[in-house]
């Protein structure tokens, strides 16, 4: 009766899969094994078949060459961790066919519920609760080895990892974001120290997959591209989709971006949906030069937008605009409902995105050229002191924030109240809008403020240096 019991929980999780999938796990754990053929679910001696960790160590194993070693060694453990009580086909160290299918079928297609047994395992060999210093540690292991196969997958879509900063900063600091939502059985969220020498039990940690969605998307996409199982399943890969942006007008520049890969990643998932699929480079100060002319001419009527900056002690921040900017002596999004999707976020040294609180509506501003009215570009706060402010006197910047700007909630964001600018970048997100590609066109004419600006930096009217095409050819490939 108990095999009888296992066998109908080994068909109820089979069943999760359509054949095409089914397929995909037949072929992997047939290779692991050692097997040949795809027969293994209808031929009743593969069944028998096992997977060791050395099968899944083996450095010429399609299944493994682009997991880290650590992962490996976690994904096995969680293997083994699946029970199947009565069956003795299996010795211990070795992971039998069903609990190849149950595993994949827990973590791809099952709820928290299901995955948190699995993943108490892959953080730890032991039963019972985990310290928060295992946790980070799993999650710094996801984090990396997600960069590592979306790399070797050609994932990137125009990122790679030379022309983006180094990523060992970033998995620590989206890992150190993404158990900053852990809370202990009263609720309260441990920081610093006390987070890593507190301790976790299983309920813990399933409310922290539940609420934080990153760990089991990042799960499934090392697990579908690391073993090459699903990936070509389209309703399966809807979470690799929009996990990372394709990258526009980078290419050939010779440039290192002021973001990495984790940042790209975690930036993006608080983008509105329908920005999340491509980014685009409208202006870097390395390319375009240190004015704020230039700026302004590169970004005006571009559509929704994200800026990172980095000040002269190294750290690194932003915003979000959520429409296009416009030169004018007052805040933008008054009347636009849609102006609160606006933020503002922190690279480094820590990862963070602080998004509106209500209070105001005071999202963007950007003048030029004004006597009465402060000249640049803001998000948040007020006059003079703004959440993030870059000065029209190019390279000057502040974030005020005692205790924390009244738009978004963030903290100062540069190390000094007031910085100094030492690069910039400016992306524009999604697709243009229609209404920006016509503006982009006609605006050198129909504008006076434009036309003012060019004749102020000395460019005549017919400029084709601010009448850069809307859409590169970069294919993002």
């Amino acid at each position: 009766k108990m095999g009888n019991a296992e066998s109908n929980t080994y068909q109820n999780h089979l069943s999760r899969f359509i054949p095409e999938e089914q397929a995909d796990i037949d072929g992997v754990f047939d290779t692991l094994s050692g097997s040949s053929g795809t027969a293994g679910a209808k031929n009743g001696k593969a069944m028998k078949k096992t997977v060791t960790l050395t099968a899944l160590q083996a450095r010429k194993s399609i299944a493994y060459e682009p997991l880290p070693e650590q992962m490996t060694v976690r994904l096995y453990n969680g293997m083994k961790s699946i029970d199947l009580t009565g069956k003795s086909s299996a010795p211990n160290e070795q992971i039998a066919k069903e609990q190849f299918v149950i595993f994949m079928s827990n973590l791809l297609k099952g709820n928290a519920d299901e995955k948190v047994t699995i993943i108490m395992r892959m953080i730890s060999k032991t039963e019972g609760p985990v310290k928060g210093k295992q946790i980070q540690e799993f999650t710094e292991h996801l984090i990396t080895s997600l960069v590592h196969v979306l790399n070797y997958r050609k994932e990137l879509k125009g990122w790679n990892l030379e022309n983006t900063r180094d990523y060992a900063s970033g998995v620590k600091a989206l890992a150190s974001q993404l158990l900053s939502e852990l809370k202990l059985a009263d609720g309260k969220k441990p920081v610093g120290h006390q987070l890593l020498e507190a301790t976790f039990d299983q309920s813990v940690i399933e409310d922290w997959v539940y609420r934080v969605p990153q760990i089991s998307t990042f799960l499934s996409v090392v697990i579908r591209q690391g073993f090459q199982v699903l990936h070509s399943v389209s309703d399966q890969a809807n979470d690799i989709v929009n996990l990372v942006p394709g990258c526009k007008g980078f290419k050939g520049r010779g440039l290192s971006s002021l973001f990495d890969i984790p940042s790209v990643i975690y930036i993006n998932s608080h983008l509105p949906a329908e920005y999340q699929h491509k980014w685009r480079l409208l202006f870097s100060s390395r390319v375009h030069g240190e004015s704020f002319s230039q700026l302004c001419a590169h970004i005006v009527n571009k559509g929704s937008c994200i800026m990172i900056l980095k000040d002269s002690d190294g750290f690194i921040f932003g915003g979000f605009a959520s429409r296009s900017w416009e030169v004018k002596p007052q805040f933008q999004g008054k009347v636009h409902f849609c102006d609160n999707k606006c933020f503002l976020f922190s690279v480094f040294p820590s990862l963070a995105v602080y998004t509106c609180t209500g209070y105001n509506d005071h999202y963007m501003y950007l003048n030029h050229g004004q006597q009465t009215m402060p000249n640049g570009l803001g998000m948040g706060g007020q006059h003079d002191y703004f959440g993030l402010w870059i000065d029209s006197d190019y390279g000057k910047g502040h974030s005020k924030a005692k205790p924390r700007c009244t738009t978004y909630n963030s903290p100062q964001l540069s190390a000094k109240e007031h910085f100094t600018l030492d690069a910039m970048e400016v992306w524009a997100v999604g697709d243009i809008p229609e209404s920006a590609v016509m503006k982009s066109k006609s605006i050198l004419d129909v504008d006076p403020e434009a036309q003012a600006l060019l004749e102020m930096i000395g460019k005549p009217r017919q400029s084709e240096g601010l009448r850069e095409p809307v859409e590169d050819d970069d294919d993002g490939n």
